[in-house]
Formats: structure tokens, C-alpha cells, sequence
């Protein structure tokens, strides 16, 4: 399934989200686009909404207000299996993998976790893309935090997803993994025209990789716009480096 962009150009967007959670507010007013090849970052504080607005984005939580669209259709009711359908594929903070299975078996799931069924030729597609080269009898335990990330990526990429929901990809890595990271964005973006949205702290791959960044401070999204513009605008930061210096006080 190719991407299919809206009249507007746009493969996914949100408009005028709003979640509220134990009472308290968590998003307000959040409204974002991305089209084919593109790659998004979001930045901010730690407690600014940003793995929320994932968790709605998604389809893990229903939002209180707003709309979503993906490939031209409203999905702001779709649950996540429905937006995995579509062509949505997540990942998170933690690359959590079935421990006890082999890498072999976990891309065998992968491919059987709905019809239709997919090949062992679409794994290794998948694998390929990322540079996965585990041998299949290996157990997912042994796994380092990089070649977990590849995994499951590998076993999103093999349904062909148009959209990526990436949060924090960088995490546990150290720079040469990053590298390599970047590159492998760069396939999936501008090669295969997938969108990636991705929530990262580390700038250096921002730099590198985002075409547009949006800066969320409490819930709210304070700038958006070519990252070098974020970055030099006084309300990020306000909202983002000051915190980060009494944070490290």
C-alpha cells in the first residue's frame, strides 16, 4: 500500500487535540501535519505531553476533542490495531522485545500477528532495510538496545507502513549507533517516502534528520517551524533548556 497524501498534501494530521487524564490536563490544542518523506521532531521538557500525544496519535487512547486524519480518512475513532491496518506502525521509549523467543520466532509473529499473513521473504525485506543480521537461533535476551530497536523496526517495515510514530530512537546509544540510526531514517524517509514522526532529545540527530521540528511545553505546542528557528526562539528556550539547567542543578 503506497502512501496516499491529502488534498493538502499532507499523509497524516491532527487538529485541536485535547486529552484530559485523572482530571488533569494533558494536551490542549495540539495540531500537527506530516506528508510522504517527511520526518517531523518533537522536543520539550520531560512532563510536556509528548509520549500522550503519541499514546492518541496511535490510537491507544481516545482523545477528549480534535480530529485525526490519515490517508485521507477521518480515524479519530479508529482504535490501534484499525490504524496499524491503515498503515500506522509505533515504537517506544523502551525497546521491549519477547525475551525468550528466538529472533527468528519474533519475526515469524510479526508476520502472523494478522492476515494477511506475510512471507519470510517480507522478513528478511524488512531486515535488510535495517541492517538486521542476527542469525534467527539467537534469543531476543541476548539482544543489544540497537539491534532491538532494528528488530522491531524490521517487524514494522515488513507491512510496509507509511507513517512512523518513533519515540526517542536514540536512547541507550551511543554515537556511532546513532549514525547509523540516521542513515537508516534517511532510507526509510526519502527512499521509501515513509513519514516519520519522532520524539527525540538528542539534537545533534535532529539536526541531521528533521525537515521540521515543534517544541510542546505542558501540553501545548510553544513553536514549530524549521529547527533552527525552535531552537533560537525564546519561549523554547524558556520552556526547554532553562528547565534542563535546574533539572541538572
Amino acid at each position: 500500500m503506497r502512501p496516499h497524501a491529502s488534498s493538502d498534501g499532507s499523509l497524516f494530521s491532527c487538529r485541536n487535540i485535547t486529552l484530559d487524564l485523572g482530571g488533569r490536563s494533558i494536551l490542549r490544542e495540539i495540531s500537527l501535519d506530516v506528508a510522504p518523506g517527511e520526518v517531523l521532531g518533537i522536543i520539550g521538557p520531560n512532563g510536556a505531553g509528548k509520549t500522550s500525544l503519541f499514546e492518541v496519535l496511535s490510537g491507544r487512547i481516545p482523545p477528549k476533542s480534535g480530529t485525526i486524519h490519515f490517508r485521507g480518512q477521518d480515524v479519530t475513532h479508529l482504535n490501534l490495531q484499525r490504524r496499524a491496518r491503515l498503515g500506522l506502525g509505533r515504537t517506544f521509549q523502551t525497546p521491549v522485545v519477547p525475551e525468550e523467543l528466538t529472533v527468528a520466532e519474533v519475526l515469524k509473529a510479526a508476520r502472523q500477528a494478522y492476515k494477511p499473513y506475510l512471507t519470510p521473504d517480507d522478513s528478511e525485506w524488512g531486515a535488510d532495510l535495517v541492517d538486521f543480521r542476527i542469525p534467527g537461533n539467537v534469543v531476543a535476551e541476548r539482544l543489544d538496545t540497537l539491534h532491538r530497536r532494528k528488530l522491531l523496526l524490521a517487524c514494522l517495515l515488513m507491512r510496509r507502513p507509511a507513517l512512523l510514530l518513533l519515540d526517542e530512537p536514540a536512547a541507550g546509544l551511543i554515537n556511532s549507533e546513532i549514525d547509523e540510526l540516521d542513515e537508516i531514517m534517511r532510507v526509510l524517509a526519502k527512499e521509501l517516502r515513509i513519514a516519520i514522526v519522532l520524539i527525540e532529545h538528542r539534537i545533534e540527530l535532529l539536526e541531521t534528520i528533521a525537515d521540521r521540528a515543534m517544541v510542546m511545553d505542558a501540553g501545548e505546542v510553544v513553536s514549530s517551524g524549521p529547527l533552527t528557528h525552535v531552537l533560537s526562539d525564546p519561549k523554547v528556550h524558556a520552556a526547554y533548556f532553562e528547565m534542563d539547567v535546574e533539572e541538572a542543578v
